[in-house]
């Protein structure tokens, strides 16, 4: 392990961080770019993001948009927002660390379960700006996600 996190945790970082950059700047909601990369395509970024963290973004969004022919959708939460917007760096961190919880869990591939997240009801939460989903603890995130619905649940220290 190089610096407060493992490889695999750093690039999951940056896959997700990149999949909100370019959901925001083609106005897709976020399963929209996942499952235009596809499985193969976010393993290979996910295998170089120690390589692709060094792009400009704009660029690699540039080049990504074109390779897997993604078309500008309608879906604005930037232009929606009434609020401070999160930058994609802090939505990023919050799929990461859901993603983790879930592997620790069930040990499926990372990418399968990233597939799975960014599909599930909880990505659309997520993305709404104008809610506070993405304020919430990344445990209340994954115990919600593993019930599949909002739920009041009691979290202990222990």
């Amino acid at each position: 392990m190089t610096g407060r996190e493992d490889k695999n945790a750093n690039n999951l970082f940056f896959l997700c961080s990149l999949i909100e950059y370019i959901g925001r700047k083609t106005k897709n909601h976020r399963n929209v770019v996942v499952n235009a990369i596809g499985k193969d395509g976010l393993q290979h970024i996910f295998n170089l993001a120690d390589v692709y963290h060094c792009e400009n973004m704009d660029k690699l969004v540039f080049e990504l948009t074109e390779k897997y022919n993604m078309v500008n959708g309608i879906f604005d939460n930037i232009g929606n927002a009434k609020y401070a917007v999160p930058t994609h760096w802090d939505i990023g961190k919050i799929y990461k660390r859901l993603i983790i919880d879930v592997n620790k869990k069930d040990g499926k591939p990372i990418i399968d379960i990233l597939s799975e997240v960014y599909n599930s009801w909880l990505s659309r939460k997520i993305e709404d700006f104008n809610g506070s989903v993405y304020y919430e603890s990344p445990e209340y995130l994954f115990q919600t996600y593993l019930l599949g619905d909002f739920v009041e649940i009691s979290i202990s220290a222990n």
